[in-house]
């Protein structure tokens, strides 16, 4: 992110968060996922973002996404959970702007896949520290944790990344700098 945010950067920045929450709605909730989870593209906005403006500008939006899917959607445990499943899930999305400036599918593709599967490590990690209660008694709490966030991310970053690879092409080049 330049120093200065442009006012239109700024804007754009607030439709992809609106855009985030708005496709958050149009979600496919998994009857087993009593604690959370459901499928959406709601981190497509985000990586757009991310391959349009590069990472700080797309980790900052990604934060605030966020906070507001905390808001509409608030499944609070501990307040490091919070941090960590909204916030900082979030947020590293951002980090698919490491593929900025790359024009092809293929690169957007990796950068949803990538993004996506560290979303799924910080939730893993969350599941982790705050859920372990809540595994099966001879189930290991990572193992746990991994088949259930697995169960709702991987169909995520696979739908995501197939929306992704139809839309890049038609993306407009970005501000990066």
């Amino acid at each position: 992110m330049p120093s200065r945010v442009r006012p239109s950067q700024l804007a754009e920045f607030g439709v992809a968060i609106a855009l985030a929450a708005v496709l958050s709605l149009f979600r496919i909730k998994l009857p087993h996922l009593a604690f959370g989870g459901s499928i959406s593209l709601h981190m497509l906005p985000i990586i757009i973002i991310a391959l349009r403006h590069g990472v700080r500008s797309a980790v900052a939006t990604g934060v605030a996404y966020g906070i507001v899917n905390f808001i509409m959607t608030p499944y609070p445990v501990h307040p490091i959970q919070i941090v960590l499943d909204y916030p900082v899930a979030f947020g590293v999305l951002g980090l698919a702007g490491l593929a900025a400036g790359r024009q092809t599918a293929w690169a957007a593709v990796a950068a949803v896949v990538g993004a996506g599967t560290l979303r799924l490590g910080i939730h893993v990690l969350s599941g982790i520290l705050y859920f372990a209660d809540l595994a099966p008694e001879g189930t290991p709490v990572w193992k746990y944790s991994l088949a259930y966030n697995s169960s709702y991310m991987i169909p995520e970053i696979l739908i995501a990344s197939v929306a992704m690879g139809a839309l890049s092409r038609r993306l407009p080049q970005g501000d990066l700098q």
